[in-house]
Order: C-alpha cells, then structure tokens, then sequence
C-alpha cells in the first residue's frame, strides 16, 4: 500500500514540528496555512529545516494556502491550530473530506472531536470520515524561523480517541505507522478530560496577570509562578475536572499529579511540590501578554465546558468558574457564550446517558 500520506494543518510552531518530522521520516507531507505569506519560505525551500531531539531536512510536497489541494489525497490530515479554529477548520475541510480519510485534532481540548464531527455533519458531510483528538500535543517545539522549527521534547504514550470509539483502534493502526507513541484512549470522554492544560494554563496566567503586564513574563512560568497559594487554587480546579469526568463515567481519569508521574517521572504527594520538582519546567518562561492562549483558547475550550458538564449534572466547579469570571473581566468577553457550551456541542438537554452515547457511539447530536 506504500506510507500513509499526510496533510498538516496549521504551519505554527507545531504544525511546522508536526510536518517536517513526518517528512523526515519519509512519509508524504502537505502543508495549509490560511496566510500564503506565512508560508513562502517554506514553500521557497520546499520544506522545513529541523533541529533539536531529531534534526534534518523534511522535504514538504505541497505548502498552500488552498486546504481543499492539501487534503484531497491525504490518508490521515493532522489539525495542528488552536483549538478556537478547530471550528473554522472543519467548516473549510467539510466539502473536501472524504470517506476513509481520518482527521486527528492534536489535541483536541475538550470536546473539540465532537464539534468538529457536529460542524462537518452540519454543512452536509455525511460521508465516513473518522474524527479523532489526542489527548496532548505530541511536541514541546518552537519555530526558530520562518522555515525551521526545533523539538525540545516528543512526548511519550499520548491517547487518542475517535468518534465513535470503535474506530479507535483502527485510527491508532494507521497513525502508530508514523507514531508509536499514540496509544489508544478508551473514549474522547478520556482525551477531553484528562486535559491538564485546562489545570494549569488559565489559572497561572490569570493569577500572575499583574507580574505578567508590568515585567513582560520577565520570570519562570512554572517554577516563580506557582506559589503555594496559586498551587491550591490549581489543585482545586483539578478536584473540579476530575469530579465531573468521573460523573461521565471517565474509567481512567487521571489527577494533574497522576499525569505529571506518568509525563516526568514526578512523584510527590502535592502540586506545589510536584511542579517544582519537575526538571521539565525549568526555563520555561511566561508569556509577555495576557493575551495568550493560555486564555484564549483554554479558558473558552477547556474550562468553559467542564464547568458546562458541571452545571448540568449537579457537580459544583466554583473554583473554574471563578476563573472564567476572572478570564471574562480582564477580556471584557463571555467565554461562556463563545466557548465549547452545551448548546454548541449540541448536548442541551441531554441525558447523561445520551451524552455518553454521543461521546462513545457516536449517536448524532440534536441541535
């Protein structure tokens, strides 16, 4: 059958790692990005140098501004953009999609395989495309220019989880081709829970917003920015995802301390402790702006519905709400109204039972 072709899309830091370490194991790549210009070096290069944990040349086939060019003849299309575009993604690849292709979010947040799959069937694409999210991003990567890119890291054991589940295997057969580390997820429930970001990510940034504005991120994310103070609010947001996957009935919800032993190898019995006796956080800096994905896309993508599921279910999450409050004033936003709401997701209204059978098979939602 030959190696699986790739699309990539997104031609940001990880898009340019997730296509150029593709390319360099030899595998057909196709690169979109919605600005052309963003692209001419690579399209000038006709692909992308790489550096770090694998280095080399990864030759790009075809580097285009035209996504319906970049997707028709992909086995496996990648989607590596924030997980607030995840929804004008799939609007842009729902005419050219076909059956057998699979499209794999990396990550898809929370929930963001439902809405892309909820997006698709509702411009008319109906035909057996498989939708899929990771649980994580694959890389800690940096652009290092407009045609290059550097992996600090490639993560280990990252689920991965299709809509309905049953397709999970096979999405894993295809991808393990390219990626051993995927391994499969029992549900998109585990991917979309088991989001670590939406722990740490909003309520560091939130909380350190004065730091951030008057020293321009002068200091260490993780190591300065989590206090002991700021380490219990993190750890009561975590009580709060935890609480409402398990309610879903979520077989391997993972605490941020479970997952930061599974990532690093840290064992510690708290999360001020466990942050700080990660090697892996030493160096990283703050973002110079508030305005930063950390907000903008976890704040309306993650902790948006949690608090959702929490809400409908009888699960407090005061602790996320108060964030998304917080997220709400400094943005001068409803992240609740333009985030990942039950409406949106097309899950209003719904058992909780009938939303696990969204989730896990796969049974249309009602808008």
């Amino acid at each position: 059958m030959g190696k699986s072709k790739f699309a990539v899309v997104g031609a940001g830091h990880g898009g340019k790692a997730m296509a150029a370490h593709l390319a360099l194991k030899g595998f057909p790549v196709s690169l979109y990005n919605r600005t052309l210009a963003k692209i001419m070096p690579i399209i000038k290069m006709k692909g992308i140098e790489i550096e770090g944990e694998v280095s080399g040349f990864g030759k790009i086939e075809l580097a285009t501004d035209n996504i319906g060019e970049v997707i028709k003849d992909a086995d496996v299309i990648m989607v590596c953009v924030p997980a607030f575009a995840h929804a004008a993604i799939a609007e842009r690849c729902a005419p050219h999609l076909k059956s057998g292709q699979i499209v794999i979010l990396n990550p898809g947040r929370t929930c963001g395989a439902l809405e892309f799959l909820n997006i698709l069937r509702e411009r008319g694409n109906n035909n057996d495309v498989t939708v899929a999210e990771a649980q994580t991003f694959i890389y800690a990567s940096r652009g290092m220019g407009p045609a290059s890119v550097k992996i600090f890291r490639i993560k280990q054991a990252i689920p991965v989880a299709a809509i309905p589940a049953i397709k999970t295997d096979g999405v894993i057969d295809r991808i393990n081709e390219a990626f051993p580390e995927f391994i499969s997820g029992t549900s998109v429930i585990e991917t979309s829970f088991n989001n670590i970001g939406a722990v740490f990510h909003p309520a560091i940034t939130i909380l350190n917003a004065s730091r951030i504005e008057s020293t321009m991120g002068n200091f260490q994310f993780y190591i300065e920015g989590v206090t002991s103070s700021i380490a219990r609010v993190l750890e009561a947001v975590d009580r709060e995802r935890v609480e409402v996957a398990y309610m879903l009935k979520c077989k391997n919800a993972l605490t941020a301390l479970d997952w930061l032993t599974m990532a690093y190898n840290v064992i510690e019995d708290n999360l001020f402790d466990g942050i700080h006796s990660n090697p892996g956080y030493y160096g990283i800096m703050a973002p110079k702006t508030t305005n930063v994905r950390y907000i903008t896309e976890d704040v309306p993508m993650s902790l948006v519905p949690i608090a959702e599921f929490g809400k409908a279910f009888g699960v407090s999450t005061s602790a996320t709400d108060s964030l998304i409050n917080l997220a709400n004033i400094i943005f001068k936003v409803d992240f609740t109204k333009s985030g990942r709401n039950l409406r949106k997701l097309g899950l209003e209204d719904l058992t909780l039972d009938q939303i696990r059978n969204v989730f896990i098979e796969g049974v249309p939602a009602k808008r």
